[in-house]
């Protein structure tokens, strides 16, 4: 029994036994105030829960409780008692390898929302967790959730800098962080600046740390969390009158659930608030065009905390799946080894894929490379007349072809198709099957957060590997669009979503335009975000008043044909690039570009500068210089003589990149191949807007070729 004396001579009661911490309790805390009588009255601790996951608790309240998941938590009690024994998780290369089945998950997960608890967290509080993909992340991640908390997401490889901002926009109150490492390498700023009621170290032990920082400060390990968490359940499970001492509440389906800082967390920090509902959505949703089958494998090495690879881990384990956590530098040799059903990844590592695979094959004997090349060229040529006959091509012409036009191409695809399948047959037995049985993928591999190379695309398809391209923004939730299976159309990013919206709008009138019109794409529906959390100007810029996300993104819908090569492509979405300054580039990774921009334009010898990158390795850059500042800077440096009235492309180009790397060198991310123009851009060639803004996207279409060979 715990008492706190108050100033009148009513006592504060919590019925229940605490394990021997030295624990502070807030006068802030929520409790309720029951008054019995005149002589007593009792505080009861109100505490959240996720409804189908603690539903004993609610149940104990009095509460009508059903298996209809309400809040994200409540996919471990279904999961649980679906897929009980069967291997969840698989996590090999932390310390201790960790593999867990989905009654252990189940039972960490709520051992960890109840250490929280008793460690101080409430409900509503927000809680940065700061970490890397691993199973104890998506412990702790649930954990928070489960307990009412609004967790606060990033990784570890993010600046000292950004990980405070963006502690304290989202008023946290407490950190969970990967290792000690970590801890010991932001420690000294976040003991100065931030304020926070305690610490968890996922990984490692409290021994490690450096900083001795604030004594104040209680600091955990995940498994003292955890054990708090099982004592407690415990002494609730043995005795009732814990339970009788708290008053629980279901988590709404609305209630925020995480907060996922965008790119514009550098002096601007924009905090997408996505609620249970939101990602709920997704991971009712995906099933129509992931078909994942208990005992299926994944393979998952994105960082947890973006949206993408956080609503798939979230689907997968509501579908009985395997999960094993890998890396970049373990991922090939766990391909050959996990023989993973399907792959979630980024564009990157299926062109590191196909990169790959190309010099096995260039590197070969000269007669074993003539006759792969050989077999891929007919697999690709098969493919382009299998997708002409299915009808799975894409067009922007309203206008269908005619009955008769579309019979004859038809016809003479089936013919070829039909010559070239032996090849391909025989293709698939002596050389693609050796690919197989190297990278795995049986089913499908998901390819989202930026755009997925034509090339690269079509190669897997003609190999026998399905890549299913997807679209979303972490406004979303991210996902809003995903290729089907079935009609698995290259070049698009598939059908919308279930119960979401798509729509296409000029970009200057913002007037609906027809299927095959390029525009700015729209979308709405369930997965939608709340908003920017503290920033209504951002949210209602970014939403209108029907509920339409502005999504940046210039594209088209194909429109619907009922003959001709794309009669079964109708409807897909088409995204060719963003309209917004935003740059993803092909690892995932987004970068606003105005940073960098403005740093380079301190230089005297750079007139005007468009930093590119959309869906590239690296960003570039497409820059009109000072020629007279140029000049007189290579004069000074004696890089060309002092009565030289020109300069060569090849010294231009090093001065150029000296100056960048001067003035950009503070920026999280770096400049590479630059492409330096004469004309420079103006309103008259259309390169800049009345109010002398340049058009972004027309420099990009204006220097298309030009930017192609500088990446080659």
């Amino acid at each position: 029994m715990l008492s706190f004396p108050m100033t009148s001579n009513f006592v504060i009661a919590i019925a229940y036994t605490l394990p021997p911490y030295n624990l502070k309790l807030s006068s802030s805390s929520p409790f309720r105030v029951f008054c019995q009588s005149q002589s007593k009255t009792e505080k009861v601790h109100i505490r959240k829960c996720s409804p189908f996951l603690e539903s004993s608790l609610l149940s104990g309240n009095g509460a009508v409780t059903s298996d209809e998941w309400k809040a994200v938590p409540d996919i471990w009690r279904s999961s649980a008692q679906k897929y009980g024994h069967k291997v969840a998780v698989v996590d090999p290369y932390h310390h201790p390898p960790t593999t867990l089945t989905y009654n252990q998950l189940e039972e960490a997960i709520l051992n960890f929302t109840e250490g929280l608890r008793i460690i101080g967290v409430r409900p509503d509080e927000k809680v940065a967790l700061f970490a890397d993909n691993s199973c104890r992340w998506i412990i702790a991640d649930q954990g928070m959730m489960a307990s009412g908390a609004v967790n606060v997401v990033r990784g570890s490889r993010s600046s000292n800098e950004e990980l405070f901002q963006i502690y304290d926009h989202s008023e946290s109150v407490a950190l969970a962080v990967d290792t000690p490492e970590m801890f010991n390498r932001i420690g000294e700023l976040f003991y100065s600046k931030a304020s926070m009621r305690f610490i968890i170290l996922l990984w490692g032990e409290k021994s490690s740390l450096v900083n001795e920082g604030n004594k104040e400060v209680p600091v955990f390990t995940f498994t003292e969390v955890v054990e708090l968490g099982r004592e407690s359940r415990n002494a609730l499970l043995d005795s009732q009158d814990g339970k009788q001492h708290c008053i629980y509440e279901e988590i709404k389906p609305d209630d925020i659930a995480t907060l996922i800082y965008t790119s514009g967390t550098t002096g601007n920090p924009k905090g997408v608030m996505l609620s249970h509902r939101n990602l709920l959505h997704q991971i009712k949703n995906f099933g129509d065009v992931v078909p994942a089958e208990i005992g299926d494998r994944f393979l998952s090495m994105l960082p947890p905390w973006h949206a993408y690879e956080r609503a798939g881990e979230y689907f997968v384990f509501a579908r009985g799946v395997e999960q094993v956590y890998t890396s970049v530098r373990n991922l090939k040799s766990d391909l050959a080894h996990y023989q993973p059903h399907y792959l979630i990844s980024v564009p990157l590592v299926y062109e590191t894929l196909y990169s790959g695979i190309q010099k096995q094959i260039s590197t070969s004997s000269l007669v074993r490379k003539l006759v792969a090349l050989t077999f891929i060229r007919v697999s690709l040529a098969y493919m382009e007349c299998t997708r002409i006959y299915e009808g799975k091509c894409l067009t922007q012409h309203q206008k269908e072809p005619s009955y008769v036009y579309s019979m004859l191409e038809w016809l003479w695809a089936r013919v070829v198709a039909a010559i070239l399948f032996p090849i391909h047959l025989l293709a698939k037995k002596l050389v693609y099957s050796k690919i197989h049985s190297a990278i795995g993928i049986s089913k499908a591999g998901i390819s989202g957060g930026g755009s997925l190379p034509n090339h690269v695309d079509k190669f897997f398809e003609a190999i026998g590997v399905k890549l299913q391209n997807g679209y979303g923004l972490t406004e979303t939730s991210p996902v809003v669009a995903v290729r089907q299976l079935e009609y698995n159309v290259i070049g698009s990013v598939g059908h919308p979503l279930k119960h979401t919206e798509f729509k296409v709008v000029d970009p200057e009138t913002g007037a609906v335009i027809p299927p095959g019109s390029k525009g700015i794409l729209k979308v709405r529906g369930p997965q939608l975000m709340k908003g920017y959390y503290k920033n209504p100007s951002a949210t209602s810029r970014a939403i209108d008043e029907d509920g339409w996300l502005d999504t940046g993104d210039i594209g088209w819908l194909v429109p619907n044909h009922s003959t001709g090569r794309s009669r079964n492509s109708g409807g897909v979405i088409v995204v060719e690039g963003r309209a917004k300054d935003t740059i993803v580039l092909s690892t995932g990774e987004n970068v606003e570009p105005g940073e960098l921009e403005e740093a380079a334009m301190r230089s005297s010898l750079i007139q005007q500068i468009v930093v590119i990158g959309q869906d590239k390795r690296r960003l570039g850059a497409v820059i009109v210089p000072n020629k007279d500042e140029v000049l007189r800077a290579a004069r000074e440096l004696t890089i060309v003589d002092s009565t030289s009235s020109d300069i060569s492309q090849e010294k231009l180009v090093s001065l150029i990149y000296r100056e960048l790397k001067t003035w950009t060198s503070e920026s999280s991310f770096q400049i590479g191949p630059v492409l330096l123009v004469n004309d420079p851009f103006t309103i008259d060639n259309g390169l800049m807007t009345a109010t002398m803004k340049i058009r972004r996207d027309r420099v990009v279409s204006q220097y298309k070729d030009q930017i192609e060979n500088i990446y080659n």
